[in-house]
């Protein structure tokens, strides 16, 4: 009897960066959404949604068996050919999260055979080392019996420390890899304050929600030559007052975005603002602007610019993104 009056011993509290990494349209984003509880990267059918890294926080209660402890997921966005400088730096962001990682998720659509661009994704994951977990996404819409062989196919390709049958919509298998993942991790700190979601500024936020709106409501050549950028951001207590502007290359894609009489821009702004209003709790006074930059692709400047980490670099300078030639 006297053992059960020993106190017990609690497990190190574990920590670290576990780097979401996949093809495009694999579910990435729509399972750090899903994991971390709230919306925080923007998520449609089309490749490349995702052009930049997106850390979510999520905290890991203990439990029997299992410490307590902080995981920050890395979004990245989908490995493709890197054909223009937006798509190079795009790759860079996703190199950089290989490289900075104590845990690698590479998730793969289960509806799909294993092909040559999961074969390019595991040649990149094989020469950082390290562990890596396999997510076999979209399993509510697979037949159980084809589970199996998929299974096997991919563990021929490597070696996986943990593979997970998962649905990131529907939310199955989620809380296994939580599990998985705390246990994987290093002992460590609590990197980020326990109520926090994400290390986005709310400024850029809102221009990704703007861009989604785009993607979500025009059709295929458009989303690939837009960018979205917001030059003001003033809060009150009770209202937020957006100013965004829409970067296109051509006078025809402006057309397409603002529409018959600016049908269109209304629709996307409309929708946008319903989206910020949920996600920040407030009232939200936004305006969108469309402007026409030729090739702004191909300016490496410009590209590297679009990230929010540059723009926050410009507001606390006072500068703007850079003209392009």
């Amino acid at each position: 009897m006297w053992e059960q009056d020993l106190p017990r011993k609690t497990m190190a509290f574990k920590s670290g960066f576990v780097s979401i990494i996949g093809r495009p349209n694999a579910g990435k984003s729509t399972l750090l959404n899903a994991l971390v509880g709230e919306k925080i990267a923007i998520v449609s059918d089309k490749p490349q949604t995702t052009r930049t890294r997106i850390q979510g926080m999520v905290n890991v209660k203990a439990r029997k068996g299992r410490p307590a402890g902080q995981i920050v997921f890395i979004d990245t966005p989908g490995v493709h050919k890197a054909d223009s400088k937006l798509n190079r730096k795009m790759m860079s962001e996703i190199y950089g999260a290989l490289d900075s990682r104590d845990l690698v998720l590479l998730i793969v659509d289960a509806c799909e055979k294993p092909g040559h661009s999961d074969q390019q994704v595991l040649d990149m994951i094989k020469k950082t080392g390290g562990p890596v977990f396999l997510l076999l996404n979209k399993i509510d819409r697979l037949r159980k019996e084809a589970l199996l062989p998929l299974i096997e196919a991919y563990s021929k390709l490597h070696q996986f420390q943990e593979i997970i049958p998962i649905s990131a919509i529907k939310g199955e298998g989620l809380e296994v890899l939580l599990d998985k993942s705390i246990r994987a991790l290093p002992e460590g700190p609590r990197y980020f304050p326990q109520d926090q979601l994400t290390d986005q500024p709310e400024r850029f936020l809102a221009a990704e929600i703007v861009r989604e709106k785009v993607l979500l409501k025009t059709g295929k050549e458009v989303p690939y030559a837009i960018a979205v950028v917001v030059e003001r951001y003033e809060e009150t207590d009770r209202l937020t007052r957006i100013a965004a502007v829409i970067f296109c290359e051509r006078e025809g894609q402006k057309g397409i975005l603002i529409g018959k009489g600016g049908v269109k821009l209304k629709e996307i702004g409309t929708a946008a603002r319903h989206d910020l209003e949920q996600l920040l709790s407030k009232k939200i006074f936004l305006e969108i602007f469309v402007k026409v930059k030729p090739g702004w692709r191909e300016s490496a400047a410009f590209v590297e610019d679009l990230d929010w980490r540059k723009q926050l670099e410009h507001l606390a300078t006072g500068t703007k993104l850079p003209e392009l030639p």
